[in-house]
């Protein structure tokens, strides 16, 4: 197998350099993946070495060359200026934070963010010193109005985490740089695969790897990307100085994982935008927020910047009862009910974020559920939802 050049391996398209990148069979004695390597101690072969740590690995916090295959398939689809690895997606917005900020700055977080990490905002961040100002996420350039002299960094999340707002991340990209403010993005929803953040300018692409990216349901994980050398340099020292090292199991699975999500996310993406306008058309279902769908909140901003969508939505239910909502869940064979997604098998997780919301209050008048459809058969999903929906009737 001819190795290629770092030429030659641009030219090709984003699937083969995802089943190309991080593994050369030459340097692995011929087998097809590169091999789990697990270490802690490095041993030099001289005194001279080690003073000067004349050495790839210096020790088992810096990496080790099963990472280093997952980064260079990360780096190979993010297109930035270097990629770091975390133990969990949080861990990646935490240290994106970590990264960017100081005590006494201030960070622009939008209202629909993930709830760990606005947690994360609310406690770490608040005992550091540091303010936290969370804004409507249909803000767009305005976003201008509510800088300070110490804003430093903007957190995005396109869609919002659970109630699934678009934002529109070039105008508030454009707002931040021309004062200096990088620009962060929780990108797990969409994957570099369908949106390529560091091409609209925003600065830390960020993934929780845990769902697209490793996809079973079996590991946890986050990376971050940085735009430019610097930002990769700041990022780098941050992440080293955390120790934030992953089990090179994880690291192997991940990337096992990323070798098909091409594949999974155009399988998903259709199944995802069928059950959506399957269930705009029940008579139990008020609303759905899908930014792929047609006529759907965002999908005018999705169509324009985004090239795809993951199978993750929401719906919100007519006013009926928790007790019906339960009845609904609790009978379904093929959706279980969990709090992540990505994996190749379809979830529900009801959730009511109107209480933490600060910024904006979702008008939900019914109870909200979101979805995400796995590789299931379709026709098997909304068979196991339309008897959930029956029981739901039958229950209010």
């Amino acid at each position: 197998m001819k190795k290629l050049s770092s030429p030659e391996f641009a030219r090709l398209g984003e699937r083969t350099r995802l089943v190309l990148a991080g593994r050369d069979p030459a340097d692995s004695y011929g087998f097809v993946n590169p091999p789990i390597v697990r270490g802690s101690t490095v041993v030099y072969p001289n005194t001279e070495d080690f003073l000067v740590r004349k050495a790839r690995y210096t020790y088992g916090t810096d990496g080790n060359p099963t990472l280093d295959a997952l980064i260079a398939a990360a780096n190979t689809i993010e297109g930035g200026a270097g990629v770091v690895v975390t133990p969990s997606g949080l861990m990646a917005c935490t240290l994106a934070f970590l990264t960017m900020l100081s005590a006494g700055d201030h960070v622009l977080v939008t209202d629909s963010v993930y709830r760990p990490t606005r947690i994360f905002c609310d406690t770490f961040l608040k005992r550091m010193g540091i303010e936290t100002t969370y804004y409507d996420p249909l803000i767009g350039g305005d976003i201008v109005k509510l800088f300070k002299p110490n804003t430093k960094a903007v957190w995005t999340e396109a869609p919002g985490s659970q109630t699934f707002e678009m934002q529109d991340i070039p105008a508030i990209v454009a707002a931040a740089h021309e004062h200096d403010i990088p620009v962060a993005l929780d990108n797990t929803w969409a994957t570099p695969l369908f949106f390529d953040a560091h091409k609209f300018g925003v600065d830390y692409s960020v993934q929780a790897g845990t769902k697209y990216y490793a996809a079973h349901s079996d590991v946890l994980i986050g990376t971050i990307s940085a735009r430019t050398p610097e930002q990769f340099r700041k990022l780098r020292a941050a992440w080293n100085q955390l120790g934030l090292i992953v089990a090179p199991e994880d690291a192997f699975l991940t990337l096992r994982g990323m070798r098909t999500m091409a594949v999974r996310l155009k399988a998903q993406m259709p199944a995802g935008i069928a059950m959506a306008e399957w269930l705009r058309e029940r008579p139990e279902v008020a609303r759905v927020l899908h930014p792929a769908l047609p006529g759907a909140p965002g999908h005018e901003i999705w169509k324009r910047d985004f090239t795809g969508a993951s199978s993750l939505f929401t719906i919100e239910l007519k006013p009926v009862s928790m007790k019906a909502v339960g009845a609904m869940l609790d009978g379904l064979t093929l959706f279980g009910i969990g709090a992540s997604w990505g994996g190749y098998e379809s979830l529900v997780l009801p959730f009511d974020c109107k209480d933490y919301r600060t910024a904006t209050k979702p008008d939900f008048k019914g109870p909200t559920i979101r979805l995400h459809i796995g590789l299931e058969d379709i026709e098997d999903l909304k068979a196991d939802l339309d008897a959930g929906f029956a029981r739901l009737r039958a229950a209010s």
